[in-house]
């Protein structure tokens, strides 16, 4: 028995890395609920979550930003679980989960935009380790070289997707990553505990400016960014089960405590929300330049997943392509978008909600298809041979009036984005945003979607 098992797991490891778009066979789906916890559990933490849970405050007060990240947590983790779930069940990519739904051409529209969104992505996280790596090097070795550490993380997480998600889960995180990681994170969260006036930084008032749905909108944009890429890796799980429990707590969990954490570190160092101003905040309460690097590890494994799943959604496209090529051109990009950002805090807030307008209706279309309309089953037929060729574009209608619900309850995007929504919704003499924002942008946008989803689409076929 010892000599079979020994046997698996050297044919995931050298399978599973490059494996492409086709159902993945039982002989690969090794990844245990433990594996996948660890996974989803390292990926709910990191540089990037502190700082989103840092704009939370100081507009909203403690209290309420808290419970704005409770519920947006296990509203945001339950369609990223239900998505991880189809993908283990089905043994498919994200991106061809779409296929009866939209049609094989029509599944290429959700697969650019996840590559829009995943590349930025990279180029955010590579700027986050760059910017923290560099302030660290000054401190150690007196040297200012922010584009030379880029580089080194682009070479570094490049080199994670190339090994793949099981080598990345099994050999980085569960022997090594995953636990300096949370124990760094854990003694942070006590230093930061003890060293604050709580009482006080509870009772602060908000400074207002950020409705309520709107900071759960932000919270539930950090799970929602997951969603395409969650069935990339829950495809390798071992049971239905452990890869919706292990992906759900873990990943809510993560997304709770990083988030609040987030929030206090800003509200306690009375600053506005920065990546280096949190880094500075963390090196000055828990221990210095080593803190930090540990973090700088542990967001690694957010850019791997980014770039991994960016090469997998152009196979969707493109299945000849070579998968590790397509890594190597992701991470490429990634630092080169990594060397422009400038205005960090304003584009990553509207980067975050504009993540949410394109992908929570997107997946209220593919709830009412796949767990109503087809009963929680395709089967591979329905994703390869049997898939319409072209695009399916009565699914589009509940999509795009999704997306616009959305942009109408909660504008977001580029400055000429907004300006022209606002230009448009004015000729109709219509508000914006709708109901003055109150109800955020996700739930609408879901009902809507989901609703005309179940009215305009067609049951899949019978398998």
């Amino acid at each position: 028995m010892a000599s079979v098992t020994e046997r698996l797991e050297e044919v995931l490891e050298r399978e599973a890395p490059a494996w492409g778009i086709r159902p993945v066979p039982a002989a690969l789906r090794r990844l245990s609920t433990i594996d996948l916890s660890v996974l989803w559990g390292d990926l709910s933490i990191g540089l990037l979550v502190l700082f989103s849970g840092a704009l939370l405050v100081p507009a909203l007060g403690l209290p309420t930003a808290l419970l704005a990240i409770g519920v947006g947590s296990l509203v945001g983790c339950v369609p990223l679980a239900l998505v991880g779930l189809a993908g283990a069940r089905e043994g498919v990519p994200g991106m061809v989960l779409f296929r009866p739904m939209l049609g094989l051409r029509g599944s290429f529209l959700p697969s650019a935009a996840n590559l829009v969104q995943l590349v930025g992505w990279t180029a955010f996280e590579f700027w986050a380790m760059g910017q923290v790596a560099n302030a660290v090097g000054r401190d150690l070795f007196g040297v200012d070289s922010y584009l030379l550490w880029v580089a080194v993380v682009g070479v570094v997480c490049t080199a994670l997707a190339l090994a793949g998600p099981v080598f990345a889960v099994r050999r980085w995180l569960e022997r090594f990553g995953f636990w300096v990681v949370l124990g760094v994170a854990g003694w942070v969260s006590l230093r930061v505990v003890l060293a604050g006036e709580l009482g006080a930084i509870w009772r602060q008032p908000g400074r207002g400016g950020l409705p309520f749905l709107a900071a759960v909108d932000l919270v539930i944009a950090m799970p929602i960014s997951w969603l395409p890429l969650v069935a990339d890796f829950n495809r390798f799980a071992r049971s239905e089960r452990g890869s919706f429990g292990g992906t759900f707590w873990s990943y809510a969990i993560g997304n709770v405590w990083f988030y609040g954490l987030g929030a206090l570190l800003v509200l306690a160092a009375g600053s506005t929300p920065d990546v280096l101003d949190i880094g500075s905040r963390i090196a000055a309460l828990a221990g210095g330049a080593v803190v930090l690097l540990v973090l700088l590890v542990g967001e690694s494994d957010e850019a791997m997943a980014d770039i991994y799943s960016s090469a997998v959604s152009v196979q969707n496209i493109a299945p000849d392509l070579s998968q590790r090529g397509l890594i190597v051109a992701v991470g490429a990009i990634g630092f080169v978008l990594a060397a422009l950002i400038r205005n960090s805090a304003a584009s990553f807030e509207s980067f975050l909600f504009l993540i949410g307008s394109v992908f929570v209706p997107l997946f209220g279309v593919f709830a009412a298809h796949y767990f109503v309309l087809g009963r929680g089953r395709y089967g591979p037929a329905a994703m390869f041979e049997d898939a319409h060729p072209g695009l399916l574009a009565r699914a589009l209608v509940p999509w795009i009036t999704g997306f616009v619900v959305y942009q109408g309850c909660l504008p977001s995007g580029p400055t000429w984005w907004v300006h022209a929504l606002g230009r448009t919704f004015d000729a109709m003499h219509m508000p914006l945003p709708l109901v003055g924002g109150s109800l955020g942008g996700s739930a609408p946008s879901f009902l809507v979607a989901f609703v005309l989803g179940l009215v305009v689409l067609r049951r899949p076929k019978e398998r």
